[in-house]
């Protein structure tokens, strides 16, 4: 018999995989050409050219006791050193080396630190709509998720409704920008609205309130969009990071953690932090991952891709008479359901051999994801279903 802690994740099992499967099936059944999956988030960019070779070298050049071997859990010391000075060199930061914790992936590394600052009964709070698995990863702790509902105007944070949230019980405030699903970027002007509700509460209460900035889409970003660095406007932030989306290797599960000097702890912090990494079962970041990140710190994917699929698909959609904000980063669409119940709208989609995903998976309804991070073919050969589903709904074109 299983825990009944599994039960409610076994009975609501993720979404985006069950619509990733349907899509396996549907492409068996009509040809990949004749079905539009923007289902899941894996990127269509291959890596850097760098990446690979830096694996052909690692792999010819390294000692296999070094390359394969045990290490620090909070991983190797050159190449956490290296990061830092990449992310010195480019948000005038000043982290060291020992700043920096190497993660199995940022989903690991949001783990990590929430075993490490969360007790039974610890509240942390997110803006809706969200990344759904951060309420396993809280409730893996026996914290409480505090969900603030969402401004569909703009889908920037509402921090009014924040503000009156934030309880003695408030741990921490997950970010995600650029944000899965909407594609939108935080400004700096919200940013320092939510740090100055951040340092009153902090002040009310007499308690630490962590700011932890999930970043994997951080380089995905279109139209000069600028993503502030927040660590430099809160100093009890920590960063949580993946190459993922980046460098497109989300199989490869690499990723690391920020704790600053200045947030408050930050020593115990930290050695908490690589022991939770430890204990976890992690242990410690994939070794031949980490050495690769080393030498390809600074390489970058053809956004030019990505920034092609986003205005084909967007333009495209607007056309057809459906409503979106237009993203900045990221690889999403979150369009307005035509109708209320929006799984209904995913399920008349299917018809057309379109598959999106609801926004209830995202504590969002109403809405649905697109991702656009599929080939530009795939884009341009959808529009005519779309049109299909569009005036099945009777839309009207714009």
């Amino acid at each position: 018999m299983i825990s009944k802690k599994m039960k409610p994740f076994v009975e609501n099992n993720s979404a985006i995989r069950m619509m990733f499967e349907e899509g396996k099936r549907l492409r068996e059944q009509y040809g990949e050409e004749n079905v539009f999956d923007f289902s899941l988030g894996n990127p269509s960019v291959p890596a850097p050219d760098s990446v690979r070779q830096a694996i052909i070298d690692l792999v010819t050049e390294e000692k296999p006791e070094v390359l394969h071997g045990y290490m620090s859990n909070a991983g190797f010391e050159d190449v956490r050193e290296t990061i830092a000075d990449s992310l010195n060199s480019r948000f005038g930061t000043d982290f060291r080396g020992e700043n920096l914790i190497m993660t199995v992936g940022a989903a690991s590394g949001l783990n990590v630190i929430l075993k490490t600052i969360l007790d039974p009964g610890d509240e942390v709070i997110v803006f809706a709509p969200y990344f759904l698995e951060y309420g396993a990863y809280v409730r893996n702790y026996d914290g409480v998720l505090v969900e603030i509902s969402p401004d569909t105007e703009t889908f920037q944070p509402n921090l009014l409704e924040l503000e009156k949230k934030i309880t003695e019980k408030t741990k921490a405030v997950i970010v995600n920008t650029p944000h899965n699903p909407t594609g939108v970027v935080y400004s700096e002007k919200t940013i320092k609205h939510l740090v100055s509700v951040l340092e009153k509460k902090q002040q009310e209460y007499g308690n630490v309130i962590y700011l932890i900035s999930d970043e994997p889409y951080r380089e995905l970003v279109y139209d000069g969009a600028e993503v502030p660095y927040l660590t430099k406007y809160y100093r009890n932030t920590i960063v949580g990071y993946s190459y993922s989306k980046s460098l497109s290797l989300p199989g490869e599960r690499i990723g690391y953690l920020v704790i600053p000097d200045e947030a408050d702890g930050s020593g115990e912090l930290i050695a908490a932090a690589v022991i939770a990494n430890r204990i976890l079962g992690s242990v410690n970041a994939p070794s031949l991952m980490q050495k690769v990140i080393g030498r390809c710190v600074n390489a970058e994917v053809d956004l030019e891709i990505y920034d092609r699929n986003r205005k084909a698909l967007y333009n495209g959609l607007k056309e057809l008479g459906f409503e979106c904000v237009k993203p900045q980063g990221a690889f999403y669409l979150f369009v307005k359901s035509p109708v209320k119940e929006e799984k209904k709208f995913c399920e008349i989609a299917k018809k057309y051999n379109i598959l999106m995903v609801p926004g209830t998976s995202f504590a969002c309804p109403g809405y649905v994801r697109l991702a656009y991070c599929v080939s530009y073919e795939t884009i341009i050969n959808s529009l005519p279903q779309f049109k299909c589903l569009a005036e099945e709904f009777g839309l009207k074109k714009n």
